[in-house]
């Protein structure tokens, strides 16, 4: 007959045995030690300096002191000394520093968290999730990562959202103090977009690929294309700023007809370029010139041309190109000049046109 219980190793009170009590106490403190089991920590391999009756660890691999050679078993503090409680499959304990609970499978102690889990109707992870979002995390960094050739793996990683049909909507929602400011997707087709909000009601669309020939749009890109519907009379040896009362086109409304100033909404590189066509007045020797000029006062770069052959009446022209960065607010306009004679800057066909390229 055995002198302990199966599962908890209880010590019976045997038959004639004097000092029952000794026994029965000592069957006592291994059940107030193990039923209910949790304990204060399960990373120390040496007793605390000053334990209270009662206290509980898990003896953490490479126990030393009192603790040596009891690495995963249990340490109970009662009566001033130290109990050791070997583990068994299927003991559980409350782990108190970690808010972790352990199961033992006979060789270490393992999370109960389950290996799999399937079909939830919600998870919440810090945070409580409804039906609106079954699945809600409040956290403040998440981390995806490829399991490795060497796991068992590929090495790659891809995340994966899918629409049920083309006119639904597939994307994210990126919010400041719960107002969307961006999305980025599908939305109502099956072209790419990023759309930006400033109230999280009025959106524009900041890019579009379209998805059948990887053309990329830019509709809200500043870019115009002005023009002249009237001759621009230019005396001798005075730069003028040619009057450009008209648009084919003014993405932003970037190019003011009425002061013919492109104003940069952003700051930016931006591409420019101009047409000059000679219309003569009185010679054709007018030495014709062109530039592009910043805030009114500065030639850009690279923006100056002339032609001093004897002028073709509405055929001779000059052609600018120039990029150059700019600051929100700053202006370009563009100046013609006659260097030997008058002369006019012809109607339709001269024109001054620009884009934001980086």
């Amino acid at each position: 007959m055995s002198d302990a219980t199966t599962n908890l190793l209880l010590p019976y009170i045997l038959a004639a045995q004097a000092q029952k009590h000794v026994t029965h106490n000592e069957a006592l403190r291994l059940l107030d030690g193990l039923v209910q089991l949790s304990v204060l920590d399960r990373d120390l391999t040496a007793p605390p300096g000053s334990p209270n009756d009662g206290d509980c660890y898990i003896v953490a691999s490479g126990g030393t002191g009192d603790w040596a050679g009891w690495d995963l078993n249990v340490a109970v503090f009662t009566d001033g000394a130290w109990l050791r409680l070997p583990p068994r499959a299927g003991w559980r304990a409350w782990v108190e520093d970690e808010g972790l609970l352990l199961v033992y499978d006979g060789a270490g102690w393992i999370s109960t968290t389950p290996a799999f889990l399937q079909n939830l109707a919600l998870l919440g992870l810090g945070t409580t999730a409804d039906a609106a979002n079954p699945f809600s995390a409040k956290l403040n960094a998440a981390l995806w990562t490829a399991k490795t050739v060497a796991e068992g793996g590929t090495g790659d990683l891809f995340y994966t959202m899918n629409k049920e049909a083309a006119g639904d909507d597939l994307g994210l929602t990126l919010q400041s103090g719960f107002v969307t400011k961006a999305l980025v997707g599908l939305f109502g087709s099956e072209r790419f977009r990023l759309a930006v909000s400033a109230d999280g009601s009025t959106f524009f669309d900041g890019l579009i690929v379209d998805n059948a020939t990887g053309i990329v749009e830019q509709p809200q890109l500043p870019r115009f294309k002005a023009y002249t519907n009237y001759d621009n009379y230019v005396g001798v040896g005075t730069w003028t700023k040619i009057g450009l009362n008209n648009t084919d086109y003014n993405d932003q409304g970037c190019f003011d007809a009425g002061t013919n100033l492109f104003t940069a909404p952003v700051d930016g590189t931006y591409l420019f370029g101009a047409t000059l066509l000679y219309k003569i007045n009185a010679s054709a020797t007018a030495r014709m010139r062109g530039r592009l000029v910043l805030n009114g006062a500065t030639e850009i770069r690279g923006s100056f041309g002339e032609i001093s052959a004897t002028h073709v009446t509405l055929a001779t022209a000059i052609w600018l190109q120039t990029m150059v960065p700019l600051t929100a607010g700053d202006t370009v306009e563009l100046q013609g000049y006659f260097r030997v004679a008058d002369g006019y800057f012809a109607a339709d066909h001269t024109s001054f046109w620009g884009c934001k390229v980086g």
